[in-house]
């Protein structure tokens, strides 16, 4: 009996510390999701100043920017909200909530007028730029895999 109830509790520990590796893995995946962004921002305008041109690069530049600004207000307001209910217990006033909202589409929509005013086939490489949040997710996914199969393995 006394060797039975050892090796429950080492499984029983084994799980825990499983479950905490996870745990650690997975909260770092808006880090890496920034660092996939950075990386994609800087070799893509690269990419597409060599293959297509500055103009479309430049709008290219000017889109990922849009997104990774996006994407980090969206992290800040998102955490920030979560810890202030968690504190207070109470929900937070909707207007700024709704002005951050509005002020990322505004952003996007000025950037367009403005890329299209002084080229407009820098306007492809800006609605390009846009999606640079979409392909930082896809590499996460794909590096979320990767690790899933070596630790299987």
């Amino acid at each position: 009996m006394g060797s039975g109830y050892v090796k429950l509790e080492r499984e029983s520990e084994n799980s825990q510390s499983g479950f905490n590796a996870s745990e650690s893995f997975y909260s770092g995946a808006l880090d890496r999701i920034r660092r996939f962004m950075l990386v994609l921002w800087i070799a893509l305008s690269v990419g597409g100043w060599l293959r297509f041109g500055w103009r479309l690069a430049l709008g290219f530049a000017c889109g990922c920017g849009i997104a990774y600004l996006n994407f980090y207000w969206l992290k800040r307001v998102v955490s920030g909200m979560a810890d202030r209910i968690a504190q207070t217990g109470k929900q937070q006033s909707g207007k700024g909530i709704v002005v951050r909202f509005l002020l990322r589409y505004f952003l996007m929509a000025l950037g367009g007028y403005i890329i299209l005013s002084v080229t407009p086939a820098s306007l492809y490489g800006f609605l390009a730029g846009l999606s640079l949040v979409v392909a930082g997710i896809a590499c996460e996914a794909a590096y979320e895999i990767y690790a899933a199969l070596a630790r299987g393995m």
